[in-house]
């Protein structure tokens, strides 16, 4: 293929560094922790004891999470498709970049006493759905910057990128804005800057308009670099061609049987993955009885091995192939989450632990970082294995597809750890669906080709 431009590929990964804040900061590390406390706390005050509260509390942040992906799911694939009919990614990009930077600052009006509390949830959750959705016509772009064995290694860099980008973000948060109990912040103990209220925990709160700010300075470069194919498209953008024309694609999915078992998969480990993301936080909040600054300390663990694996895992994309790079970190990932189960502040796989004991906030820093680092190569190996089943001419169609597997049943995971928290009252016990989600996952790809069905499809 044509040799692309440095710039290019420098503006296509500019978006992982401007998105990956949210993620960081707040679908995890900072707001998922704070809004799980001031919700539990909410619960409380309606009666409910300590620990149906913090339950209450997961079950809320996961049922919304489940609502959000389920939105992905089924308009990502139609907006994939409409876009490879105009051949223009580019305009959609910029609209849900708009949506993004609008929607991520409402966590700016959660306060301690849980003032709209669930309009803020329902905004944080649009937020969600603008970056994913933005996400898929950027993986879109990915089969342009190189050939097949080359988007593994670009895939990962560009991964590796953005959570460096997460990495610094959060430090700059945990330096200068989250505030510990004292009112302080961690390490340079300052007061929040800007006249920011410790007391409202507005330090905290400046994480959404912080996202916001960060991602409409770092996406300059991709808007500036990045330009849609002008030769791409030309097809009719009437709805029933564009349907006609993705299910025409999806019917063909079944006679693919390397790209059904991997969209299949895929959807299976995905889902469990996008589930320790979220829960991470709140387990740590709940269980381990950790702040917010302690969990941002252990984000920047999870970030530094992430950003490091990531891009040693494009290496080895480069080398081996994506497929032996997801199995290997999903078997990491099961690791983790048998470990989440096992441990709670009082017991290591029922073995009793000392009151004061800090094994458990040990252990939990060393899964930070493994969950970091192989939730980064899953990330980034995956997207390139979908390189490899992606008819060049319909990128963001298939990527929508991706996106529908990943987010189809995103209810799965979410809804697991909501009924099994639900059902034994126990934060920990809710982690079992992620370990059968996984293992899943693992079985299903033993039937993907390793180099795809690209080049058969497109004969």
């Amino acid at each position: 293929m044509a040799t692309v431009s440095k710039k290019r590929i420098w503006g296509w990964m500019a978006f992982d560094w401007a998105a990956q804040p949210f993620y960081t900061l707040g679908l995890t590390f900072v707001f998922g922790p704070y809004f799980a406390t001031v919700a539990a706390q909410y619960f409380i005050g309606t009666g409910l004891d300590e620990e149906a509260a913090k339950a209450h509390a997961t079950g809320t942040w996961s049922a919304a999470q489940t609502i959000a992906g389920l939105v992905i799911a089924f308009t990502a694939p139609f907006l994939g498709a409409f876009a490879d009919n105009s051949g223009r990614k580019i305009p959609w990009i910029a609209f849900f970049s708009v949506l993004f930077v609008i929607a991520s600052t409402s966590t700016w009006m959660l306060t301690p006493d849980a003032n709209a509390l669930y309009l803020v949830l329902v905004l944080f959750f649009v937020a969600f759905i603008a970056a994913e959705s933005a996400l898929n016509f950027i993986n879109a772009i990915l089969p342009s910057l190189g050939s097949k064995d080359e988007v593994g290694r670009i895939s990962g860099s560009g991964a590796a990128f953005g959570y460096w980008g997460g990495v610094v973000a959060l430090a700059l948060m945990l330096l200068l804005f989250v505030e510990q109990d004292n009112g302080r912040t961690i390490f340079l103990g300052l007061e929040p800057p800007f006249g920011l209220n410790p007391d409202e925990k507005e330090g905290t709160r400046f994480a959404g308009p912080f996202i916001a700010i960060w991602y409409a300075v770092f996406m300059i470069p991709f808007f500036l670099w990045v330009r849609d194919d002008p030769k791409a498209g030309g097809k009719s953008t009437q709805f029933r061609a564009v349907a006609g024309d993705l299910w025409q694609t999806l019917k063909s999915v079944k006679e693919r049987k390397s790209l059904l078992n991997f969209l299949i998969g895929s959807m299976f480990y995905r889902d469990a993955l996008n589930a320790l993301y979220a829960f991470g936080g709140v387990y740590a909040a709940l269980v381990l009885n950790w702040g917010i600054t302690k969990i941002g300390v252990f984000g920047v663990v999870a970030a530094i091995a992430a950003a490091i694996t990531t891009w040693l895992a494009g290496l080895a994309d480069r080398r081996f192939g994506p497929k032996p790079v997801i199995r290997v970190s999903v078997w990491f990932l099961i690791l983790v989450s048998i470990t989440i189960v096992g441990m709670s502040r009082e017991q290591l796989f029922w073995v009793p632990l000392a009151a004061d004991s800090t094994l458990p906030d040990t252990i939990f820093y060393i899964c930070g970082a493994v969950i970091g680092g192989a939730g980064g190569a899953v990330y980034s190996a995956s997207r390139s294995m979908m390189v490899r089943h992606t008819h060049p001419d319909r990128p963001a169609e298939a990527f929508g597809l991706f996106a529908l597997s990943g987010k189809a049943t995103a209810f799965l995971a979410p809804a697991g750890i909501t009924l099994f928290t639900w059902m034994t009252g126990n934060t920990q016990l809710g982690f079992l669906p992620v370990i059968f989600l996984f293992l899943c996952g693992l079985v299903l790809l033993w039937w993907v080709n390793p180099e795809g069905d690209r080049d058969e499809w497109s004969t």
